[in-house]
């Protein structure tokens, strides 16, 4: 009775199964700034009271005020971007799907990086497209090892800028690769940069791939991340490369048929992305001394090693590979109470590898920490 589009199991894993039996007391996964002791300033929602907002003003690209915002919001970063070549859509998930049924017929396929979140082959898969898996190289700090070609029936490449969960930024070298391959096979390039706004090293000035090369690209960002507000469901894409004009034209019309950005949230686009930098600062500083505290907690162990990340909230660790990673994973849930992913659940190696939020509330985080370090040293 049901599209293949879905996957044939929807039951849930052993590990999600016992978490809901035994909810964590420390849970060192949790994704959401808005659950995790993040202070926001009061005021922070007030735009969202404009009474324009009462008027409905329908545009399939996105309010003009609200793209306009957006370029500002790209300057900041030091990336000059036109208005005309921004979509607004309620979620990067959303991006994703109307560029799959933008580049791709039913059965052709994407490319995306492995490890990374597990989303992409079940977005590629309701739309009817395959997701072919590209390696990041975890000995050449997880930079992309492209293939002589693309398969066959490919038509885009999936990057992320910096990965999730490796936090590994796209060095120089590898940007101009990944451009230069897409350019020459024809392929479009689509990088998600949801993450961008928080470099794990105070040294580090992460630049955008909006505009930089010679394929078609789409840049992804959005509130749930930049301004630490999922809940306000507006993110964008920044459109650059030959035939970007054909490229809005399409994706203006896609997105004609949903209309699923809310007027309100728009209006006040500009006013929150100002207003929110102290909720970035703060998420950030976190990130960072939970970083700092993590890689002290590990240093003494020997075989157990941090994949120094660049940017974003979380953390990979890898461990001696004597122990299957769901096995560990349950093992800290019922006997230590605290929470973590195995790597699996990011296509990283069944063994030897653990993936931790950054984001949890400190002190929860440290007692985390210190039981997860104690479990490891028994390995």
């Amino acid at each position: 009775m049901f599209s293949r589009r879905l996957p044939p199991d929807l039951a849930p894993n052993r590990l999600a199964l016992r978490r809901a039996a035994l909810p964590p007391r420390y849970d060192l996964t949790g994704s959401d700034p808005t659950r995790a002791g993040i202070v926001y300033p009061a005021e922070l929602l007030r735009p969202l009271g404009e009474p324009r907002g009462l008027v409905h003003e329908p545009d399939p690209r996105g309010h003009p005020a609200a793209r306009a915002a957006v370029a500002v919001e790209a300057r900041r970063r030091g990336q000059p971007v036109d208005p005309d070549a921004v979509l607004l859509t309620a979620s990067t998930s959303e991006a994703y799907a109307l560029l799959f049924k933008l580049l791709c017929d039913p059965g052709e396929a994407v490319l995306v990086p492995v490890p990374s979140y597990p989303l992409f082959e079940h977005l590629a898969a309701l739309e009817g497209v395959r997701a072919v898996p590209y390696r990041l190289d975890p000995d050449q700090r997880f930079q992309p090892a492209l293939p002589d070609a693309p398969p066959p029936g490919a038509r885009a490449l999936v990057a992320v800028h910096p990965n999730n969960p490796t936090g590994t930024l796209l060095d120089a070298a590898s940007g101009a690769a990944l451009t230069g391959w897409c350019a020459r096979h024809g392929l479009a390039l689509i990088v998600d940069e949801v993450f961008l706004d928080y470099p794990l090293d105070p040294a580090c000035a992460p630049r955008s791939l909006a505009g930089t090369g010679d394929a078609l690209t789409f840049v992804l960002g959005g509130l749930s991340k930049s301004c630490g507000l999922p809940q306000l469901k507006l993110a964008w894409t920044i459109v650059s490369g030959p035939e970007r004009a054909r490229a809005l034209e399409a994706l203006a019309f896609a997105a004609d048929s949903y209309l699923s950005v809310g007027t309100p949230v728009q209006l006040a686009l500009g006013e929150l992305l100002a207003a929110a930098r102290p909720v970035r600062e703060a998420i950030l500083a976190r990130c960072r001394a939970h970083l700092a505290l993590l890689r002290a907690a590990l240093a003494p162990l020997p075989g157990v090693s941090l994949v120094e990340p660049d940017g974003g909230w979380s953390a990979v660790l890898r461990y001696p590979a004597v122990a299957d990673g769901e096995d560990l994973a349950l093992a800290l849930l019922e006997q230590d109470r605290v929470a973590v992913h195995p790597g699996w659940f990011f296509d990283l190696p069944a063994a030897g590898w653990l993936v931790v939020s950054l984001l949890p509330e400190p002190a929860e985080f440290a007692e985390g920490v210190a039981r997860l370090v104690r479990r490891l040293a028994r390995l």
